[in-house]
């Protein structure tokens, strides 16, 4: 079992290393020849100011006077220079954004690993281009840049008086740099100005994701080569904005991200179309580069180009393209070069992705071959179909075999001078699937019971399986799955007809299914009573509602309260292994242990789920015990007199049944929920601050980060506990469940691995980054639940030498 958990472990390490392989490297290349506009550029200088984290609409609207919040930019827009809303690409975070305002590119979705902070790989921007570059700003900002925060705005929210109040000293700030820079080049008109926002600002103060307060930003440019105000009298958008601003006589101008926005520029059509001819020629060069690059490392017979944008094509637009700038047609020039740039950037992710699919097919027989051969090792270890004789000579046949193979896999990816991880990637499946042949008796034996099996069984079975599983991977994109699963559950004991048996359990087990599949449909966000327990509950509503009383009225966080709230963080794990060894006392005092630091970490209807959660884990227990007793099991433990213990006999265990298959997708099923049932961990987006205000109100990520992260895995013990039970009372091998569980998370992580994402917000791509990690860890994390729930359960700490006695 130890060669098969280190295995597993190193398996499922390359597999959660893969996606960054595949999904997540850089597209940036390097080695293009530098292109300049032959045109004398109308600027000498540009000041370029980003206000971090501003929305467009708390710019340009007007307060309950009528008075512009940033009267001096409202003059510019009238008077002066040209506006509009940027729309800018997720995800909507501060360096992605810088890195699109000076660099013209999307944030490298390598960057990913390192949390948008800092790019892995060196690129071309607006600073290195330049002769001289100042920057100043704020100290968490001007680091990532220095290689070669919207504070007001997470702290008071974007509708607030503060948030406001600061857009006013900005607009403050910009006319006295503005004066002051002119004063010094003595007026000489060749300075532009830009104001604009690397992201915006949700209303409860956060961003990441794709909503319009996001990705709408401001944007006003004035000065040299930039366009005079423009006086209209129509102009059409799909928002109400322009009436809401009181702005609709002025042009609005609103760009995209990576699209040179003429519009703006003050200059003549024949400067424009040179421009747009210099950017079309630079994207180009990057296609070129990437194109050579692929396929000097691709064997000629397998290479295949991009067919839209040949050589003889480029040639051709491009050779076009200048014909017509000589012709004056310089509408028709900007025309096409915008279709070479968008034929280019489509070749560019056609080659950044050549290698996915090659790739993807060996981790996907990596899988596959990995989990047949863990449904193999139950069947063969813990089933009656235990015969297997291994034939020498075809043993030895299968490892020449394999090994051919594996040579011949290496020997092609070094001829294509691949990476050293794709060889692992590739030659993985190799080992694995000679794994699951050398057992082809078992597997011989496997389908000829299945054969036996009537048809419509079979096909129910694996009908059901598989709803199962695509039950539990859709429960993590709509936690309303969890309330159909949850009701499915309810009506269990009248199909197996359980409450004609157990009354009293079933309706129990009915009705706390049903409370329970209540909480996904909600918004995202012993027998003697144990006194202290008791009290530390009661003292930590006060303390929650104490703190957030004195947050209101501006008073902080009072020191009283964050001490209570960091001792009852810290006993909660001590507490239980203080307590009597007896079933249904241990499992109390975990629950009231845990409460506590729950209660003081909630701040809604989420402080009601573990109380609920843990009186359905109570019943399932039971129900186990009259599962296991309705279809007359031979061993028919009592739970009143049962005791945990750290080691159980193992002659009292049994072989498997389908029974157990159950088990094993309810406790998955229950994990899942504990993970799901109040929020997603994975939507940083949601999180709301309040809920750590008990603890500290200074903002600390890792802290703030390890308190949510404590607050999830609260409910997860108490499954894990219940399970331990289950297993216990049914006389269940831990060892056998694990590779149960183990089969339905490879199951679920296959699923994910197709559903990640390399693009769109930083929401989309951390969930999807996040649902794959959380089910590829899912066994290490199951085991680490286990050893601490097997320590809660069945550990005491006896303090002044009392004496351990155990309840029989």
């Amino acid at each position: 079992m130890l060669i098969f958990i280190i295995a597993g472990l190193l398996v499922h390490c390359v597999f959660l290393a893969s996606i960054f392989d595949i999904y997540f490297t850089s597209p940036l290349v390097h080695g293009m020849t530098p292109q300049r506009t032959p045109l004398p550029p109308p600027a000498k200088r540009l000041v370029l100011f980003i206000a971090d984290g501003l929305r467009a609409d708390t710019l340009y609207e007007l307060d309950d006077n009528g008075t512009p919040q940033a009267p001096y930019l409202r003059n510019i827009i009238e008077y002066k220079g040209s506006w509009g809303v940027s729309h800018t690409h997720v995800p909507t975070e501060s360096r992605p954004g810088h890195v699109a305002l000076i660099a013209g590119f999307y944030e490298d979705v390598s960057a990913v690993a390192k949390g948008w902070k800092e790019n892995p790989v060196e690129f071309d921007s607006v600073f290195n281009e330049s002769k001289y570059t100042w920057s100043w700003g704020s100290p968490d900002i001007l680091p990532m840049f220095a290689k070669g925060i919207d504070t007001n705005g997470h702290a008071h929210r974007p509708n607030s008086r503060e948030y406001k109040d600061n857009i006013r000293k900005v607009d403050e700030g910009i006319n006295d740099i503005v004066s002051m820079l002119e004063d010094f080049y003595g007026n000489d008109g060749k300075t532009a100005f830009i104001l604009t926002s690397d992201h915006g600002m949700t209303d409860w103060g956060s961003h990441g994701a794709g909503h319009p307060s996001e990705t709408l930003t401001p944007l006003i440019a004035w000065g040299a080569g930039v366009n005079y105000p423009q006086k209209v009298t129509f102009q059409f958008f799909e928002d109400e904005f322009l009436k809401e601003w009181k702005l609709e006589k002025w042009k609005r101008l609103d760009v995209n991200q990576g699209i040179l926005p003429l519009d703006y520029l003050n200059n003549s059509a024949h400067f424009k179309a040179e421009s747009m001819f210099t950017n079309a020629v630079q994207i180009l060069e990057q296609f070129k580069i990437k194109m050579t690059q692929k396929k000097e490392t691709t064997l000629s017979f397998l290479f295949t180009p991009f067919q839209l944008l040949s050589d003889t094509e480029q040639i051709n637009i491009l050779r076009k393209a200048r014909s017509y700038i000589h012709q004056e047609k310089y509408h028709e020039a900007v025309s096409l070069c915008k279709t070479l740039i968008s034929l280019a950037l489509e070749g560019l992710s056609y080659y950044h992705t050549y290698d996915r699919l090659f790739l993807g097919i060996s981790v996907v027989m990596g899988f596959v071959g990995w989990t047949s051969y863990v449904i193999l090792l139950i069947v063969k270890t813990h089933t009656s179909l235990t015969r297997s004789t291994h034939d020498k000579a075809s043993t030895v046949l299968l490892l020449y075999g394999f090994g051919a193979i594996g040579v011949l896999i290496a020997f092609f990816l070094l001829i294509q001078t691949c990476p050293w991880t794709y060889y692992i990637y590739c030659l993985l499946p190799v080992p694995v699937w000679y794994a699951v042949v050398k057992e082809f008796r078992v597997i011989q034996d496997l389908a000829s019971l299945l054969l036996v099996f009537p048809l419509g069984q079979s096909i129910g079975f694996l009908v059901a399986g598989a709803l199962g599983i695509e039950i539990l991977v859709f429960s993590f994109f709509y936690r309303s799955t969890l309330t159909v699963g949850l009701i499915a559950f309810a009506g269990w004991p009248l199909i197996t007809r359980l409450w004609a048996q157990a009354k009293v359990t079933t309706l129990s087990w009915t009705l706390l299914c049903l409370l329970l599949a209540m909480f996904p449909l909600m918004p995202v966000v012993g027998r003697e009573p144990n006194i202290s327990l008791m009290l530390s509950i009661a003292l930590s509503t006060y303390v929650v509602n104490s703190t957030h009383s004195s947050l209101q009225h501006k008073q902080g966080l009072p020191v009283i309260n964050q001490i209570i709230s960091w001792t009852t963080l810290a006993s909660s794990l001590f507490v239980p292994l203080l307590s009597p060894t007896f079933f249904f006392q241990r499992l109390l005092s975990i629950l009231l242990s845990l409460m506590s630091p729950y209660l003081l970490l909630s701040t809604g209807y989420e402080a009601l789920f573990p109380l609920v959660l843990s009186g359905l884990m109570f019943s399932w227990i039971y129900m186990e015990k009259e599962a296991l007793q309705h279809y007359g099991d031979s061993l028919k433990p009592k739970l009143a007199v049962l005791n945990f213990s750290y080691t159980t006999d193992i002659t009292q265990f049994r072989q498997l049944h389908l029974d157990d298959i159950r088990r094993s997708f309810f406790f998955v099923f229950f994990i899942v929920t504990a993970f799901f049932g109040t929020g997603n961990i994975a939507s940083v987006n949601s999180f709301d601050p309040a809920s750590i205000y008990c603890f500290l109100t200074v903002f600390n990520p890792f802290i703030m980060g390890s308190l949510l992260v404590w607050k999830i895995v609260i409910p997860f013990v108490l499954v894990s506990c219940a399970f331990e039970a289950v297993q216990v009372t049914t006389q269940l091998s831990s060892k056998s469940l694990f590779l149960i569980v183990l089969v339905i998370s490879d199951l679920m992580a296959l699923h994910f691995f197709f559903l990640v994402k390399d693009y769109g917000s930083w929401l989309d791509i951390g969930t999807s980054i996040s649902h794959y990690v959380l089910v590829m860890v899912f066994t290490i994390f199951i085991m680490l639940l286990s050893g601490l729930a097997q320590l809660l359960t069945t550990k005491r700490i006896e303090l002044w030498g009392r004496t351990k006695r155990h309840s029989m």
